[in-house]
């Protein structure tokens, strides 16, 4: 069964940083392409980073030059380093596949506020 377990999430002040961590099983995770979604209170879930093997990588243009996504084939883990954070990124955030499959983790929730 997939499974996806989320960490990292908090609270922090506007310009701050956090890394999230995504443990993945299931599946094989070497071949696919996965992602790190987020859904804010009253709006749908929407895809801000993706990547493709271990260097190809896209980004939502609300979070280009302040998220990065990384993956560890090895262990089966993506990761999201997040800079410059901004409250509009307050959100429960998800790791998946692109597309994403029906079975979702808890997420971990984020919060940025003063």
């Amino acid at each position: 069964q997939v499974q996806f377990v989320e960490s990292g999430g908090g609270l922090v002040q506007p310009g701050g940083s956090l890394r999230l961590s995504c443990a993945a099983s299931g599946m094989i995770f070497s071949i696919r392409v996965m992602g790190w979604y987020r859904q804010a209170p009253g709006k749908q879930r929407e895809l801000v980073a993706s990547m493709r093997g271990s260097s190809s990588t896209n980004y939502a243009e609300s979070v280009k030059g302040r998220f990065t996504i990384s993956r560890d084939i090895n262990k089966n883990t993506v990761s999201l380093q997040m800079d410059s954070l901004k409250p509009e990124d307050t959100a429960v955030y998800y790791c998946n596949t692109v597309p994403y499959q029906d079975y979702w983790g808890q997420g971990t929730q984020v919060t940025v506020a003063s």
